[in-house]
């Protein structure tokens, strides 16, 4: 898994993780620091800095294989992307019965991506 789909579990479950854990991922992922300057930050070794790392990491995924939320979230917002390009080219239309209900629809698919 890449650095961004790391952050992106984080934005999601990041509430689920231990004060330590949120540090050093933090530290690692949004500062960019080294494993020996995190721990040197905490006082702690670079393995621990490492095996906490690991398991943040381990729990991340798990939440997301269990729960599904990002992934869901994703779909919806790609699905909401495609209504919403739809709609724009349907209020073209001349007729002003279809411009108003892709008017509707525009609106309510931009309500979907806040």
């Amino acid at each position: 898994m890449s650095a961004l789909d790391m952050i992106l579990l984080y934005d999601y479950y990041g509430d689920l993780l231990t004060q330590r854990q949120k540090e050093c991922f933090e530290m690692r992922y949004n500062q960019d620091l080294s494993l020996g300057e995190i721990g040197e930050i905490l006082g702690i070794s670079r393995q621990g800095v490492h095996d906490n790392l690991s398991r943040t990491e381990a729990l991340l995924r798990n939440m997301e294989a269990k729960t599904g939320c990002v992934s869901r979230d994703m779909a919806c917002r790609k699905a909401a992307k495609t209504i919403l390009d739809a709609a724009q080219k349907l209020q073209e239309n001349p007729d002003p019965a279809v411009s108003q209900l892709a008017k509707a629809i525009i609106s309510a698919a931009e309500g979907l991506e806040e």
